[in-house]
């Protein structure tokens, strides 16, 4: 017999985030997650996939898949530290060492599981971690395993960050210290002041940590937000998915020898976890070697997204202080953005509503995601429906 308990929190906290406009509901694709999506029956531009240099489709990834597959076998059968780290795991972290210009890496089975394992590997309950306010759940995550003492600076606030940093070690209470940042923030689309971070760092003695999942493939050549700084040299943690513009699955930590030797030991995804499997690590390999080979994809990405952030401005529409392909188009209010995102829904526009608790209450938005798979026709048929949508609610003129 269910727990009476349970039952009675479940309904009661559902009801309310259903009255609240909060509550979500997922439906399943009937095709590839490209530009263009199906769902029951119905064609839709699709604005809301991390895809975004369209190599999730693309079929060099796909072969190597097929090919890896039915060489090495559907899983990969164990944990790294048993047998199941296979050749093409060390091929792949050979090559992330090499496209984020460091001296290692280490893979992981995700993006989430990266700031889990990496964070918690280092610091601990001696240990103080100064994170940027908007930083993903993950980090946050992260940080709670560590038992160290979190201090929260105010968003890309590099005074508020140096000041912190400054009471923080002259406390004498911390031995070890780090700052924890994503390097493109991926609500807003802006990006972290790495130079100025990697300056602090530097006078308070704190280990530097960017998570660079939405930077990976779209900044820096594709190389990431780091290397767009020029700054490889000076980053003691560069975190990565392998699910974003890579199109796969999977994450990374790259960094020096010894850090990746520690994480190989010490970090308990990588230790408790079954490796990826050949076909996802395959394709990974093949997404990296396409983005080194040329920036057709990175040029593509860039203009599609210029083109659709400034149809949306000429219309009236906020997309707030982005300074990447992320497109937030700001509404505020939760219930008209959840409003607003179904309306475009029926207009055969897919982008998701974005409200609390992923970003802060008032500030709901409507987030795009164009890719380099996007045309400007498909462009187009997203900013006629924004238009009508728009008006029809009293957002635009």
């Amino acid at each position: 017999m269910a727990s009476k308990s349970l039952e009675a929190f479940l309904e009661k906290n559902i009801a309310e985030l259903k009255a609240q406009g909060l509550y979500n509901t997922i439906e399943p694709l009937e095709s590839s997650n490209g530009p263009v999506i199906h769902i029951k029956g119905k064609e839709f531009v699709n604005l809301s996939s991390n895809n975004y240099l369209g190599l999730s489709t693309d079929a060099r990834l796909e072969n190597a898949a097929i090919q890896a597959t039915l060489k090495f076998g559907a899983g990969s059968g164990a944990v790294r530290t048993i047998n199941g780290t296979l050749s093409l795991h060390d091929e792949l972290e050979e090559k992330l060492a090499a496209f984020k210009h460091t001296e290692a890496a280490i893979s992981y089975q995700s993006g989430f599981n990266c700031n889990m394992a990496a964070i918690s590997a280092v610091m601990g309950d001696k240990d103080a971690i100064l994170s940027d306010e908007l930083n993903h759940a993950s980090i946050i995550d992260g940080c709670r395993l560590t038992k160290s003492a979190v201090i929260r600076y105010a968003h890309s606030d590099m005074d508020d960050l140096r000041r912190k940093a400054r009471e923080a070690r002259e406390s004498g209470k911390y031995e070890k210290m780090m700052v924890i940042t994503d390097g493109v923030f991926s609500m807003d689309g802006d990006i972290a002041k790495l130079p100025d971070i990697a300056e602090i760092a530097e006078t308070y003695d704190l280990i530097t940590y960017v998570d660079d999942a939405h930077g990976t493939g779209v900044l820096g050549g594709g190389a990431g937000t780091v290397k767009h700084f020029s700054l490889s040299d000076r980053i003691d943690f560069q975190i990565g998915t392998l699910s974003k513009a890579v199109g796969v699955v999977g994450g990374y930590v790259a960094g020096r020898q010894s850090l990746i030797d520690w994480l190989k030991v010490r970090s308990r995804p990588f230790l408790f976890s079954t490796a990826a499997t050949p076909g996802a690590v395959a394709a990974c390999i093949a997404a990296i070697e396409v983005i080194q080979s040329s920036q057709e994809l990175q040029d593509r990405l860039w203009e599609h997204a210029a083109y659709l952030q400034k149809g949306l401005k000429q219309l009236g529409f906020s997309v707030g202080r982005t300074e990447t392909p992320i497109t937030p188009c700001i509404i505020g209010d939760e219930e008209t953005t959840q409003k607003f995102s179904r309306r475009l829904y029926e207009e055969g526009v897919y982008a998701k509503a974005i409200v609390f608790p992923t970003v802060p209450k008032g500030t709901g938005r409507v987030r795009n995601m164009p890719t380099a798979a996007h045309t400007t026709e498909m462009l187009d048929r997203a900013l006629t429906a924004y238009e009508k949508v728009g008006r029809e609610l009293g957002l635009i003129g």
